[in-house]
């Protein structure tokens, strides 16, 4: 592993425990708007996409007039509405404060826009921790390849030094569209079986285990 001298991490389910809160702010959106509410499954499945993606996916009959009622509702319930925690996973700033410790460049690659993305890392005082981040605002949504070649290019790194580490198969594939390697990590929202489809390195059941790869 210690060809790899930058880590491109995904966010939701793979830094910070954020699944449950996505289903049920995107359930309770629904129910609020007025269309179908998705299962857990289908929901806990788009985690990672741009909000547009997540409509074309969970909502493919429904009048796309209705977007903006439903990203506001949802936008309100993720951020204040909806109780559910959304702490960062055991280790997970054990293991960033490692890595730098041992000189490697950190991104995150993340399904949030902008905003969002700047809202939890100040929360949770992780920025110091990244040297760049590219959001679902800033590029074409994953499994499209294009975040990471965002990333590549205006940092000069070269695609073989280069690992992606995330929870959904979106984060795999986009990885491997990229020709770059990846991990999984098998205690976010897609199961591990989904995530071996893709040719991950390992899949990890705790960030903490990174460390021993290093």
């Amino acid at each position: 592993m210690k060809q790899f001298k930058t880590i491109i991490f995904d966010w939701d389910g793979t830094l910070m425990d954020s699944a449950g809160r996505i289903v049920s702010a995107m359930q309770t959106s629904a129910q609020q708007v007025g269309i179908p509410v998705p299962s857990e499954e289908a929901v806990r499945h788009i985690i990672g996409l741009s909000l547009d993606a997540v409509f074309e996916q969970l909502f493919p009959d429904t009048d796309p007039a209705i977007k903006p009622e439903l990203f506001e509702a949802y936008r309100f319930q993720y951020v204040e509405g909806d109780p559910t925690p959304s702490p960062l996973f055991t280790g997970a700033e054990e293991v960033l404060q490692f890595l730098k410790t041992k000189g490697i460049c950190l991104a995150v690659a993340t399904g949030k826009g902008r905003q969002g993305l700047h809202r939890v890392m100040t929360e949770s005082a992780l920025t110091h921790y990244f040297d760049d981040s590219i959001c679902a605002d800033e590029a074409e949504s994953k499994p499209h390849p294009d975040m990471i070649h965002r990333l590549l290019e205006r940092n000069s790194w070269e695609k073989q030094s280069v690992l992606m580490i995330g929870d959904t198969t979106h984060d795999l594939q986009m990885a491997q569209s990229a020709g770059i390697q990846s991990l999984g990590v098998s205690y976010g929202a897609h199961p591990k079986e989904n995530l071996l489809a893709f040719d991950p390195l390992h899949v990890l059941d705790d960030i903490r285990e990174l460390m021993a790869l290093y």
